[in-house]
């Protein structure tokens, strides 16, 4: 009996100390009570005091990382104070809610930026002194991983179908199409798959154009996507370029990263340079 009144307890508390979040017409109520302002303009909302004195704004921000995985996350800036702006999570009231309802939501519940008194800027200056970490999931974790490791390769493709990395030759395309070299993405409706060597013409892979999949020599495949703010994904046309880049993350020794160059001491005449 006491568990049931224990649980009944908690329950009853939580429905009561729920707070009702609205924003109308530029107005952020809580539980009915006129607590901050919000205007939006050129993809940034800007906070304000009831008096409408800008303290804060919030930039939603969603980018692709690799040709599969999309990073979204909000930059919070001080206006009196622009020492520095911050990458932050931000959450959302429901599946639904559009960017104003998440940016109210995030300041009132979590970073508790906004309270039934108004704009806390004891708490705002407490989160750019103590900067929170983004929490990753694995997923996002190992597109950003590819991502540097891809970005070191320094990948791109010439007019003559030629792959290279930091300016060197890796490999090539075989049966392109006839729009190649007026166009990047790879639109053509053919059945011929387009294939991939390496600069010793091994055979790496290929993309099977009727599928817009990728399948290595090995055996990996790997259908290019491209997801919508993690809502929906859909099928798109990729450029050569990233079809080099997703064949380099599926086979390793297909392009590997240029070790550095070491310069040896300067000669003249065959004559080594006395060091000094």
């Amino acid at each position: 009996m006491r568990i049931f009144f224990a649980i009944l307890f908690s329950v009853c508390s939580a429905v009561f100390n729920a707070q009702v979040i609205k924003t109308k017409r530029g107005i952020v109520t809580i539980d009915g009570v006129h607590v901050a302002k919000v205007n939006y303009k050129s993809g940034i909302y800007t906070f304000m005091d009831l008096k409408e004195t800008p303290m804060y704004t919030i930039e939603f921000v969603d980018k692709s990382v690799t040709d599969s995985v999309r990073d979204s996350y909000i930059k919070l800036n001080r206006i009196y104070n622009q020492d520095k702006t911050l990458e932050m999570d931000y959450i959302s009231p429901s599946a639904f809610s559009g960017e104003e309802k998440s940016a109210v939501f995030t300041c009132i519940k979590e970073l508790k930026v906004i309270d039934n008194r108004g704009i806390n800027i004891k708490n705002l200056d407490a989160i750019f002194t103590n900067s929170p970490k983004r929490k990753f999931d694995n997923r996002t974790k190992d597109a950003y991983s590819i991502k540097s490791k891809v970005d070191r390769l320094n990948i791109t493709v010439n007019n003559v179908g030629e792959i290279l990395s930091n300016g060197k030759p890796v490999g090539y395309f075989t049966n392109l199409p006839v729009s190649f070299g007026s166009e990047e993405t790879i639109s053509d409706k053919t059945f011929v798959d387009i294939e991939i060597y390496d600069a010793k013409s091994k055979y790496i892979g290929r993309y099977i154009t009727t599928t817009k999949q990728l399948k290595s020599a090995g055996g990996k495949t790997f259908t290019l996507y491209r997801e919508m703010s993690g809502r929906a994904s859909i099928l798109k046309f990729p450029t050569y370029k990233a079809i080099a880049e997703r064949m380099a993350i599926m086979d390793p020794n297909f392009i590997k990263p240029q070790e550095k160059i070491i310069v040896g001491e300067v000669t003249k005449d065959g004559i080594e340079k006395e060091k000094k």
